[in-house]
């Protein structure tokens, strides 16, 4: 089962190679995050024999170890830098960034590989919105059903045209699962990053929105320098804006409701009614 599948997303790299060098001369633009997926698609992409570049969009919230297992074993991988760190732009926007306002992926991740075809490892079992994705989509432009029937019906691949600020992408291991992406790791045995020992399921961004409690929990004894930092932005936010008065501009009430993944009416009557376990 796991070798019809790496067949098949080998397979469907080599069929857009053609198109990916008519974008560019690196061929496909790999998203690369370090996590146990991106492994998975990175040595796919090798063992198809196309084209590619591996790019790392930072965030300035990466976490240490897995920026020093991609130094290690990762050394191609292109690191790009944000313009602006998190906490500037927490400030800019008015805002923390949160699940219904993601403005943090939008302005340091998802504008990367513009104009190129850009490999994603993204996988349908990881959310509902994903398993309503495609395996080619294109960035930009809404008739994604027709773009998608262009491709199964086309014999050449390199005449998909998109405009200089789209991307086509292509997501080769859509159709994994979680137990086929590390099934491929154990027996290539490709290191990865440490975290995943520790208990992490999924390695992003510290105190990523969409991260679940128990994990910013994790990250909260682990990073308590990113905690304070957070907290830095916070005030200014206060401070300058004015931001979460339902909160009573409280710093530290506005961090715990923020890892909370709670409504602020939500964790305002959690508190006023807290509930303990016997």
């Amino acid at each position: 089962m796991i070798q019809h599948k790496i067949d098949y997303s080998i397979a469907l790299m080599q069929k857009a190679e053609k198109m990916a060098l008519a974008y560019h001369p690196d061929g496909f633009h790999l998203a690369f995050s370090g996590g146990k997926d991106s492994i998975v698609l990175y040595e796919l992409a090798k063992m198809a024999g196309v084209r590619f570049k591996a790019h790392m969009q930072l965030t300035s919230v990466d976490p240490p170890e897995l920026l020093k297992f991609i130094r290690k074993y990762y050394p191609d991988v292109e690191l790009h830098r944000p313009a602006m760190n998190i906490y500037d732009m927490i400030v800019k926007k008015m805002s923390l960034p949160t699940r219904k306002i993601r403005f943090c992926c939008s302005l340091l991740k998802e504008t990367a590989g513009k104009g190129t075809v850009t490999l994603l490892g993204i996988r349908a079992d990881e959310s509902v919105n994903r398993s309503k994705r495609s395996e080619v989509e294109i960035l930009g432009k809404k008739a994604t059903s027709e773009i998608i029937d262009q491709w199964n019906n086309s014999q050449e691949t390199s005449h998909v045209c998109i405009g200089g600020n789209d991307k086509i992408m292509l997501s080769p291991i859509l159709k994994w699962t979680f137990s086929d992406v590390w099934r491929f790791i154990r027996q290539n045995n490709l290191p990865y990053c440490q975290l995943y020992d520790e208990g992490f399921t999924r390695i992003g961004c510290i105190f990523c929105p969409m991260a679940s409690v128990k994990t910013k929990q994790r990250e909260r004894r682990k990073y308590p320098g990113v905690e304070r930092a957070y907290k830095r932005a916070i005030a200014r936010l206060v401070s300058e804006h004015g931001t979460y008065s339902q909160l009573n501009h409280d710093v530290d009430d506005i961090f715990d409701w923020w890892i909370s993944n709670l409504s602020i009416k939500e964790f305002l009557a959690n508190r006023a009614h807290p509930k303990f376990d016997f």
